[in-house]
């Protein structure tokens, strides 16, 4: 990452070049999405700055405009579905960033499923996972390098994530070895990993309708938190912005703990 300190002087790239080579490097229009996926907001029409957030929300719109950035990338955007009224705090979420010239882009699924900067494909790649295949539509699947006891993978998992793991046990003392990755919140594919013989999920967050499939199907089950699971694909993207057109950035941690 780019230094903030840094007193080089960041070229301008034009806001509809920027916005275009993404929609075209993320694949947008391929994904049939509840997000609004792409650029959701437009503010300045030059960008000397990126900024990536998991969230949109009212403090990262001021950290990313305090920290001098004309761009915030993000995977959950400022609305979804329908466009929502400006009122509440969605009007202040929108004055906010229209006041301080802030470009707001979101990517939900594309940035999930993207084979090199997804949120998936990245936490693969963390874990050295080998024969990396598609996997319940956004996700991956593949062979970690050993067997780990469900232990060992969660305290590896933790030390990536920065978050302690709830683990449901539910391959009966089976070890880690054929893993299932899916972003976010993805409990519902437990059902998947079984009928395609993978031993463990990795996902973000559980749901209660699927608590007993991890134990009925015979599949491990690791909830290692839906924000801690998806910092990586905005970090990359935004990375490879900067590899790209040359542009400093910033990443705003605001984790929610969920």
């Amino acid at each position: 990452m780019t230094d903030a300190a840094s007193s080089a002087v960041p070229r301008g790239v034009p806001l509809t070049e920027l916005v275009a080579w993404l929609d075209r490097f993320l694949n947008t229009d391929a994904y049939k999405d509840w997000s609004n996926n792409g650029l959701q907001l437009e503010g300045n029409t030059v960008v000397t700055r990126v900024a990536a957030s998991v969230d949109v929300s009212l403090q990262s719109i001021e950290q990313a405009i305090e920290g001098g950035a004309q761009l915030l990338i993000a995977h959950h955007g400022l609305y979804w579905n329908k466009p929502q009224m400006i009122t509440g705090p969605h009007r202040r979420r929108v004055q906010a960033a229209l006041d301080g010239g802030l470009s707001i882009y979101a990517s939900h699924l594309p940035l999930d499923a993207h084979p090199e900067v997804g949120n998936n494909a990245m936490i693969a790649n963390a874990l050295s996972l080998q024969d990396v295949q598609p996997f319940a539509g956004i996700g991956v699947q593949g062979e970690l390098p050993f067997s780990q006891t469900l232990q060992e993978f969660a305290e590896r998992v933790q030390k990536l994530t920065g978050e302690i793991c709830l683990v449901h046990g539910g391959g009966g003392g089976s070890g880690v070895h054929r893993l299932g990755i899916v972003s976010g919140g993805g409990a519902e594919f437990i059902a998947e990993a079984a009928r395609l013989g993978l031993d463990t999920l990795l996902t973000g967050e559980p749901e209660h309708k699927h608590f007993h499939d991890a134990f009925e199907y015979g599949v491990n089950a690791v909830y290692a938190g839906h924000y801690e699971t998806e910092v990586f694909g905005v970090r990359a993207l935004a990375a490879r912005l900067e590899e790209q057109f040359g542009l400093p950035w910033q990443f705003l941690h605001l984790p929610t703990g969920l």
